[in-house]
C-alpha cells in the first residue's frame, strides 16, 4: 500500500476550518430541519379536519382497509400497532395487536405514544372519545366512492409526509379504475344479487362500494334501492327481483355451500344460466388499494355471465 502523504494525513490550518465550517451548517440544516417541520391538515371522511404539528412518525391503524391504505400510501414504516384483523400487506402482521373489531386495548394503544389513530366507522364512540381525550389526533377513513380510495391514499399521504409516494399510488388507481370502466361501458347489463351471509340473508345496498363496483362492471344491483349499506332481505325479495347473477363475498373467494342453496329454484335466471359465482371478500369488503383486484374478480365473473346468458339466448333463437 503507497504511503499517506502528511498534507493528507495532517491538512493546514485554513482547510480543517473550512471542512469544521461545512459540517457545522449541515448539522446546523439538519437541526432546523427537523425542528422547523411545518405542520400538516386535511380533512377525513367524516369532513373533520385533521391537524398535526408536523407528519405523523407513530401511527396506529383500528381498521384492516386503513392498514393497507397507509402501506400503500407509503407511511408502512410509520405503523406501529394494528388491529388483530389486519393481515395486510404481509409485513402488518408482526406489528403489535391493539384490540379487534370488538374492543381496543386502549392502554396498549396509548403505550404505543401514537401521533396519529385511523379509524373506522366501526370503533366504540366511547373509545374513540377516550383517545381524543388524550391529545391524539384521530383520522376517519371511510371512503364512500372507488375514487375516495385515492383520495384516502393522498389525504394519508399528507398527515404522514409521504404524499409524492401517495399520490402515485393514487394516481395509478385512478387510471386504471378508468381502464375497467372504458372496457365495460358497452357491455350488456347483468342483474345482479350480491350475497354475505345466508341466515339472516344479507346483502349490500346502493351505497355501498361493492354496488359502485356492480356498476362499473356492467352489472345492476337488484336491491341498489336500499339505502343501508348491509340490508337483510326475504328469499321472496329475491326471487321477485329475478336476478341474472348471484355473486357471494368470501374470505380468500372460497365458494360457500349456501351459495347453491339457490338451485332449488332452477327457474330463478341465475340457476337456468348456471350464473353462481364468488369472489374475495378481503378485497372488495376492503375499502383499500386492493379493491380493484375485487372488482376485476367481479367483472370477470359478470363477463362469464354475460356469455352463459348470450349462449343460451342464441340457442333459444336458433329454435
Amino acid at each position: 500500500m503507497a504511503p499517506v502523504s502528511r498534507r493528507r494525513r495532517f491538512p493546514h490550518a485554513a482547510t480543517r476550518c473550512a471542512r469544521s465550517a461545512a459540517i457545522g451548517a449541515l448539522a446546523a440544516w439538519a437541526a432546523w430541519s427537523v425542528a422547523g417541520q411545518t405542520s400538516v391538515s386535511t380533512v377525513d371522511d367524516e369532513g373533520t379536519t385533521v391537524t398535526l404539528a408536523a407528519p405523523a412518525r407513530r401511527i396506529v391503524s383500528l381498521a384492516p382497509h386503513a392498514t393497507e391504505l397507509l402501506y400503500a400510501a407509503g407511511a408502512g414504516g410509520r405503523v406501529v400497532g394494528v388491529l388483530a384483523t389486519s393481515d395486510w400487506p404481509p409485513e402488518a402482521k408482526a406489528l403489535p395487536r391493539v384490540g379487534d373489531s370488538r374492543s381496543l386495548d386502549l392502554e396498549r394503544i396509548f403505550a404505543l405514544a401514537p401521533d396519529l389513530v385511523v379509524i373506522w366507522p366501526f370503533a366504540a364512540p366511547a373509545q374513540v372519545d377516550a383517545l381524543r381525550a388524550r391529545g391524539i389526533p384521530v383520522y376517519f377513513a371511510d371512503p364512500a366512492t372507488i375514487d375516495g380510495i385515492a383520495v384516502a391514499l393522498e389525504r394519508l399521504g399528507t398527515l404522514a409526509g409521504t404524499l409524492p409516494v401517495a399520490s402515485a399510488r393514487a394516481q395509478a388507481l385512478r387510471s386504471r379504475l378508468a381502464a375497467i370502466a372504458a372496457s365495460n361501458r358497452a357491455a350488456r347489463p347483468v342483474r345482479v344479487f350480491y350475497e354475505i351471509w345466508n341466515v339472516p340473508l344479507y346483502t349490500l345496498g346502493g351505497r355501498h362500494l361493492v354496488s359502485e363496483a356492480i356498476g362499473l362492471c356492467g352489472g345492476t344491483n337488484v336491491f341498489a334501492s336500499l339505502t343501508l349499506p348491509a340490508p337483510t332481505v326475504t328469499v321472496e325479495a329475491v326471487l321477485a327481483a329475478q336476478p341474472e347473477a348471484i355473486v357471494a363475498g368470501a374470505d380468500g373467494a372460497v365458494r360457500p355451500p349456501w351459495l347453491d342453496e339457490w338451485r332449488r329454484w332452477p327457474a330463478l335466471p341465475a340457476v337456468a344460466h348456471d350464473n353462481l359465482y364468488t369472489v374475495d371478500a378481503n378485497l372488495l369488503h376492503r375499502a383499500g388499494p386492493r379493491f380493484l383486484d375485487g372488482v376485476e374478480q367481479l367483472c370477470a365473473a359478470l363477463g362469464q355471465a354475460r356469455r352463459h346468458l348470450q349462449t343460451v339466448g342464441a340457442v333459444g333463437a336458433a329454435r
